[in-house]
């Protein structure tokens, strides 16, 4: 509720992590593609959580933290909203990196751009699943 981003925690990152990105997306959604809720890139490797509501407060990420540009246009949040009588699928992935940040990420980055270097660079990923309905 409230559109505030949830709390996630996560552990046992692989050896050689540097940072993380993470993702959320609705493969439910109907564009064809799905829907980028929300995109954090450059998540520090000694990071371990996120905070509720972290997502709307750019103090509250970990230090060296970047939301890009999602399905909504802009940087930030934007929770779930399925359409009445639906229930959709939300995925997080976070996705351990060899590097340390990712160079040509800005905040106006698209998805698809945050998405093809996170998997370039990628050691491992966890998804979490999470359904969501109206």
């Amino acid at each position: 509720g409230g559109n505030l981003s949830p709390q996630l925690s996560w552990q046992g990152a692989p050896a050689g992590t540097r940072s993380f990105v993470l993702t959320m997306h609705d493969p439910d959604a109907p564009t064809g593609i799905g829907w980028m809720h929300w995109v954090v890139a450059n998540i520090p490797a000694d990071a371990e959580s996120l905070s509720r509501g972290a997502a709307g407060d750019a103090a509250a990420l970990p230090a060296g933290a970047l939301q890009t540009r999602t399905d909504f246009g802009a940087p930030g949040y934007g929770g779930p909203c399925p359409p009445e009588g639906q229930s959709h699928r939300y995925v997080f992935t976070l996705t351990a990196l060899a590097v340390d940040h990712l160079p040509p990420v800005t905040a106006d980055a698209m998805p698809a751009l945050v998405g093809f270097l996170a998997g370039a660079n990628a050691l491992a990923a966890a998804r979490l699943e999470a359904r969501y309905g109206r």
